[in-house]
């Protein structure tokens, strides 16, 4: 597969579709490789007319990773919770992961494209629409939030599943996978495709040392809501009703603060996209990639 370059970090990424056609970027989200948006949701969007582009964000899949120690998570999310802000020094933030997408962009020759993020990937595509807004058709946020720490807040068996350490044998990381996903996901997880999919991940990748970087970056970032009111790119909100992973009310601040932002809540969506929704999903990103 191809690589962008960001200043020396490679991001691995893929395509689907027409470069004539208008491009969609998809932005996955924590610890999540480009796979987890699925071939048969990519050629939806294509169905409909787009060019579609994944990749992996830095410190998963095949992308580059972070040298040196790891920041301490749990340091972290103390200083968050004081109140004070982060004041460790981190490798990057959510700006950095933005260029990320920046330099993605550049090597599939696109101008600007309609973002679509997911979880984390919702934070960094609303990164990309405040500060590089001339490469943002359209922005659509999913199962995300704005930073602020009074929306969006996880149950707590949630988050401590998510930032646990998973086993490093193949069968135990596998599992694991599988657990995480069963206890975030909505009603309509299907059990056995997750295994199938934790397979395919672990096989193509398996790197759990880059989840603290990513978290650092979260939470360096801080609360972007003021700056949401910046974007004037057309906007779609999309999250769950039964999220456990980042509560319905982070996406409804993320449409309160942008102008204009259209929000959809699906009752049997959780922290995840189930193949029963994808139509569903890439109708309204097709809906409000139209308005641009």
């Amino acid at each position: 597969m191809p690589t962008a370059d960001n200043d020396g970090v490679k991001l691995e990424y893929d395509t689907f579709g027409d470069p004539a056609d208008p491009t969609v970027l998809l932005v996955m989200g924590f610890t999540a490789q480009m796979t987890a948006w699925e071939e048969g949701f990519c050629q939806r969007l294509v169905d409909d007319g787009h060019h579609v582009v994944r990749f992996d964000n830095r410190d998963c899949g095949l992308s580059s990773k972070t040298d040196g120690e790891p920041p301490n998570l749990f340091a972290l999310l103390a200083q968050a919770q004081s109140g004070g802000g982060i004041t460790s020094e981190v490798p990057y933030t959510l700006s950095d992961m933005a260029l990320d997408a920046v330099a993605v962009l550049d090597a599939v020759g696109a101008e600007s494209a309609h973002v679509v993020g997911a979880s984390m990937g919702g934070m960094i595509v609303q990164m990309l629409a405040i500060e590089h807004p001339e490469r943002v058709r359209s922005m659509t946020s999913i199962m995300s939030t704005t930073g602020n720490p009074e929306v969006g807040q996880a149950k707590p068996e949630a988050m401590t599943a998510l930032i646990t350490p998973p086993p490093t044998d193949r069968e135990g990381a596998i599992e694991r996978g599988v657990t995480l996903g069963r206890l975030i996901a909505g009603p309509l997880f299907d059990e056995d495709r997750a295994r199938v999919r934790m397979t395919e991940a672990f096989d193509r990748s398996f790197h759990p040392g880059g989840a603290p970087f990513q978290m650092a970056a979260i939470a360096k970032t801080g609360d972007r809501t003021e700056r949401l009111g910046s974007v004037t790119a057309p906007t779609l909100v999309i999250h769950g009703a039964v999220d456990p992973l980042i509560a319905v009310s982070g996406g409804e601040a993320t449409a309160k603060a942008v102008p204009g932002a259209e929000l959809l809540v699906l009752d049997e969506m959780g922290h995840d996209l189930p193949e029963p929704l994808w139509g569903e999903i890439t109708g309204a990103i097709a809906g409000v990639a139209a308005k641009a």
